[in-house]
């Protein structure tokens, strides 16, 4: 049975859920957003066309902090739509947008090419935890969604932060407000403020991460035992982007490595969606405690080559600590294991709770460690 993001809410309820001003708000608003899509579609309205009863579907943008339900409101919405829609985390849509825009290229409106191919397919593009900090992903930003909005495509995206707050120490990032304007535009803004963070609700522990003392082994060689149980293992390297990655060792579906070689690499998002598409399990050991005492910021000047040039200027460089590429990302990899429903075993130096107390990444991390303590419930990945 196919219910309404509304029916949906209400039906776990029924089930367990706690009553939350905020997230019935978000319900309502989205099951508001389905009539539309669906009386727009009635009237002949598909995906691509920009028709003023098209027009009428106005996008959301569902934002607060951690385990407030976003990504579990989005989706009921996804299941509930009768028309084309794509629901992708922002990481592999971000990858597509810049694969095709190189495979565009010397063509004379890029964006806009690309922005007809989706709106050809799809009615309604949901992207879930959007978050800039890249400055290729921000300069790109705008032009796509501006691009999408054109050609009548109807946006829902999840968030922790506000659109305003988007890329907010970013550099040049008055080159990023034409995308912030056109999500205030085109988006309902709605903020899932305060209350409970909904992941820590009660469920069957199953623990999945382990505080190591130095000296003592590490759980991890008897959990790959176990997961990799009838499994042909292999300690040879594996290949992400064009980089070998050394493990400790692997099975079919299952990775065992050190926090080094998959965090304290030249690695990206896109190489842990790789990693992602051919494990169902990662075990990563020897994980240290990622904060640190932040470096003096320093302060960079010159000019950026790009489509123009713009004059930098001075500009003060956020205080980091040397560790926080790592734990970049180590964000990124919990992002994309949360997403696919892929469990961490985590073998680590200090208590969870302790793993990055402070730092500029702070933020961010709040993200990791709400998802990290999910995976300490049976039900996370079943």
């Amino acid at each position: 049975m196919t219910f309404s993001p509304l029916e949906a809410y209400e039906h776990a309820l029924e089930n367990g859920f706690v009553e939350d001003a905020a997230q019935r708000q978000a319900a309502e608003a989205l099951d508001a957003c389905v009539a539309a899509l669906h009386r727009a579609n009635s009237q002949g309205s598909g995906a691509g066309t920009t028709s003023p009863r098209a027009e009428r579907a106005r996008g959301l943008y569902l934002w607060g902090p951690v385990g407030r339900g976003k990504t579990w409101l989005m989706d009921r919405f996804v299941a509930s739509l009768e028309v084309p829609a794509r629901r992708q985390h922002f990481h592999h849509f971000m990858r597509w947008v810049h694969r095709r825009q190189f495979q565009l290229m010397g063509t004379a409106d890029p964006l806009g090419q690309l922005a007809a191919e989706l709106a050809g397919e799809v009615r309604v593009l949901c992207l879930d935890e959007l978050y800039v900090n890249d400055i290729a992903d921000a300069m790109l930003l705008g032009g796509v969604l501006i691009a999408l909005f054109e050609q009548g495509v109807v946006l829902v995206t999840t968030s922790n932060q506000a659109p305003d707050q988007l890329y907010a120490d970013g550099f040049n990032r008055e080159r990023f407000l034409p995308a912030i304007a056109a999500l205030e535009r085109h988006l309902e803004v709605i903020h899932l403020d305060g209350g409970q963070d909904h992941r820590q609700h009660p469920g069957e522990a199953h623990e999945r991460y382990w505080v190591v003392e130095p000296g003592t082994p590490s759980p991890l060689p008897a959990v790959f035992e176990e997961l990799a149980a009838g499994q042909t293992t292999t300690r040879e390297p594996i290949t992400l982007g064009h980089r070998e990655i050394d493990v400790n060792q692997r099975g079919e579906d299952v990775l065992w490595c050190r926090y080094a070689m998959l965090c304290e690499q030249p690695l990206s998002a896109l190489d842990f969606i790789g990693l992602c598409d051919r494990f169902r399990s990662i075990l990563l050991d020897e994980v240290p405690s990622l904060g640190g005492e932040p470096e003096a910021a320093r302060i960079a000047r010159g000019t950026e080559d790009g489509v123009e040039r713009v004059v930098a200027g001075d500009r003060t460089l956020p205080a980091l600590s040397p560790q926080d590429d790592g734990v970049r990302r180590f964000i990124a990899l919990v992002d994309e294991c949360y997403d696919r429903g892929i469990p961490l075993y985590l073998a680590a130096r200090v208590p969870l709770e302790a793993l990055y107390s402070k730092g500029h990444l702070a933020f961010p991390f709040r993200r990791s460690l709400s998802r990290l303590q999910e995976m300490q419930l049976r039900r996370f990945g079943a």
